[in-house]
């Protein structure tokens, strides 16, 4: 029972949170994914995965609002925002780094808590149906002086420019390509053809003048690429996507 692609517009038109600034890709699956039921997420990426029952609006409103908080966290307080991650936990009352660490029982995983409290301050009536989140145990978000007010200022921070071309021929490249954006938020960088096959994976190159990525034409088997178009995008999700034409 896969998700219904009309209640995913419906989620997010409705989401109190302005999605603007979030850069994501979402993927309604056929199947369940090999490594389990549950749906996920990451930078820039949404896996929905279908149910064995049917799904109620409800629930599906739920999870797509708590996975949506993932993508948001990957984009605007990264693990490596230690004192965002600081600030949060002493919001949260989550200080204790043995009790909820990342290898803690679910509920108490400081990304999980993140998403349902994402959920729960700007999902839409569906989304909060229950009227509760995943660690119980916890004070429910909006009853938490400040919380609200940190997830929202979040997208405050300094966002890195578009991606673009800044180096070889975008029209007839034969050679390296550069890709560059200001900011200097390192990610790996996804090199796709029309079809969305991904066809090769870049590291950074970061400096003071920001971040790039040098792609040499050809795919993660060495073949030289003459697709005629590609299109490039930072697993972060905060840079856009950067097309290359009539790659020869």
């Amino acid at each position: 029972h896969v998700f219904d692609a009309t209640e995913i517009r419906n989620t997010l038109e409705n989401v109190r949170f302005p999605l603007e600034h979030v850069a994501a890709d979402i993927y309604v699956l056929p199947y369940p994914r090999r490594v389990g039921l549950e749906s996920a997420a990451g930078p820039g990426l949404i896996l929905l995965s279908p149910g064995v029952r049917p799904l109620s609006a409800e629930h599906q409103h739920a999870e797509l609002t708590h996975e949506l908080g993932h993508v948001v966290q990957f984009a605007f307080m990264p693990d490596a925002d230690a004192a965002g991650w600081e600030q949060y936990r002493s919001l949260r009352g989550i200080v204790d780094e043995i009790a909820y660490s990342a290898e803690a029982a679910h509920a108490n995983r400081p990304h999980e808590i993140f998403a349902e409290d994402f959920r729960a301050l700007f999902g839409d009536a569906l989304a909060n149906y229950s009227g509760t989140i995943e660690n119980n145990a916890l004070q429910y978000p909006l009853q938490v002086a400040g919380l609200p007010r940190f997830l929202s200022d979040l997208t405050q921070a300094p966002l890195a420019s578009s991606l673009q071309v800044v180096a070889g021929d975008a029209r007839a490249s034969r050679g390296t390509v550069r890709f560059g954006r200001g900011g200097t938020q390192a990610a790996s960088l996804d090199v796709f053809d029309v079809t969305g096959r991904r066809l090769a994976t870049v590291n950074p190159m970061v400096s003071v003048n920001g971040t790039e990525w040098a792609w040499d034409g050809r795919d993660a088997n060495g073949r030289a690429v003459k697709s005629a178009v590609v299109f490039a995008r930072a697993r972060d999700g905060r840079g856009g996507a950067a097309r290359v034409t009539r790659l020869q």
